[in-house]
């Protein structure tokens, strides 16, 4: 985000204030308020989605067991996506290529997410023999739950807002200083001053958004019995018509495409892409693991082919031979 060094004159009794700081230090340790935010929101999606799979008959632990390979691939697909979309920041003029590694500074992009977090879901779910899409299926709320819960780390970091408002929940921003060197920075700084901006506090717009999607993908998974991946479905197809209206209100520096942010047009392809999915995928919900073995428990029993028939009983034994029964 551009800094912004004009003090502004609030005509408002209140504005939602930014955190004093997004960095703590125990010690020589930095606690960063992203960090957390991020490893709250995935205990959060893996508990959640825990509950939701063996509720539809999926082994129990096989959500962790595939969140060790989806998380680490979705992380670094994230962070792949931020800095192939922002590029200039980190290879531009006057950019720091080292600073692309730096993923405590914020700048995770949830189309790589997804993306190579599915690839990695798909590993995971290959060892546990479980399907992708039932997979999908069942973490889908706790996923937009724990980006709800990761962008509490854009508002520490005072990040991914938009343009000037006199609301009354426009966002306060401060100038952040480095209390032991002076120098200004943004992350690791305390802030100073009165408020040198007031805008809108998009972070917050679609943390609200996305809780509303995850209430939205739990009713239409109980309403119309989602399966086979059409839940997830129904989350991206949420999230991104919420990504497109919100896009075009931030201000922060991004890669434009036939002069509009990339992130827009992307939301529009990947929006219409779910709905394809939702209309041609398979209706109903499928079954694996426990609900399968259930429901083979009530078929009658077959004799192995290779096993002698049971001895009849003695009064069997005498019709056959004819003998008075």
């Amino acid at each position: 985000m551009a800094p912004v060094s004009s003090t502004v004159t609030s005509t408002v009794l209140a504005y939602l204030p930014s955190p004093e700081r997004g960095v703590w230090y125990l010690g020589p340790v930095p606690i960063r308020a992203y960090a957390l935010c991020i490893i709250a929101g995935i205990i959060v999606a893996v508990v959640w989605g825990e509950r939701r799979l063996v509720a539809r008959g999926g082994p129990p632990g096989a959500v962790g067991d595939v969140a060790v390979f989806a998380v680490p691939f979705g992380l670094v697909g994230g962070r792949l996506y931020h800095v192939a979309t922002d590029w200039q920041t980190y290879f531009g003029p006057g950019g720091n290529p080292v600073d692309a590694l730096k993923i405590w500074q914020g700048g995770l992009g949830i189309w790589g997410a997804i993306a190579f977090g599915a690839v990695g879901a798909w590993i995971g779910c290959r060892r546990r023999g479980i399907p992708l899409p039932f997979f999908a299926d069942a973490v889908a709320p706790g996923i937009v739950v724990a980006q709800a819960i990761g962008r509490l780390g854009n508002w520490f970091n005072q990040e991914l807002y938009g343009g000037p408002t006199t609301l009354p929940w426009g966002l306060e921003i401060y100038e952040r200083i480095d209390p032991v060197s002076g120098v200004r920075d943004s992350l690791a700084g305390v802030a100073v001053g009165p408020p040198v901006a007031v805008v809108h506090p998009t972070f917050l717009y679609e943390l609200l958004w996305n809780l509303g999607v995850a209430v939205l993908v739990v009713w239409a998974d109980r309403r119309f019995r989602l399966g086979h991946g059409r839940a997830f479905a129904v989350y991206v197809a949420g999230y991104t018509a919420g990504r497109f209206w919100i896009e075009l209100m931030r201000t922060d520096p991004a890669t434009h495409v036939f002069g509009v942010r990339i992130n827009v047009i992307v939301s529009v392809l990947v929006f219409l892409g779910a709905v394809l999915y939702i209309a041609l995928a398979p209706r109903g919900r499928e079954t694996i693991g426990q609900a399968e073995a259930a429901e083979k428990a009530d078929e009658p029993a077959e004799a192995p082919a290779n096993e002698e028939p049971a001895e009849k009983p003695a009064e069997e034994r005498a019709v056959g031979r004819g003998e008075p029964g």
